[in-house]
């Protein structure tokens, strides 16, 4: 048997690696364990909406005056 590893036969392999890489990250994606994780995270943009926002006397000084100069 020759085994005669060229250019093409290792672009070949990778190929077949990336792909198979792919399809286990699809799996893990679509799996039925990963919703609950993944409904939380879609709502982690929209967590802030439901917070008081904080006072501009609460703040500091330094945050008050953002972008003016002191002497």
């Amino acid at each position: 048997m020759d085994m005669n590893l060229d250019i093409n036969t290792l672009r070949s392999v990778a190929t077949l690696v990336c792909f198979v890489a792919f399809l286990g990250i699809v799996r893990w994606a679509w799996s039925r364990r990963q919703t609950i994780a993944f409904e939380e995270a879609a709502q982690l943009p929209f967590a802030d909406e439901f917070a008081q926002p904080k006072s501009i006397k609460s703040a500091s000084p330094r945050q008050v005056n953002v972008g003016v100069e002191h002497e």
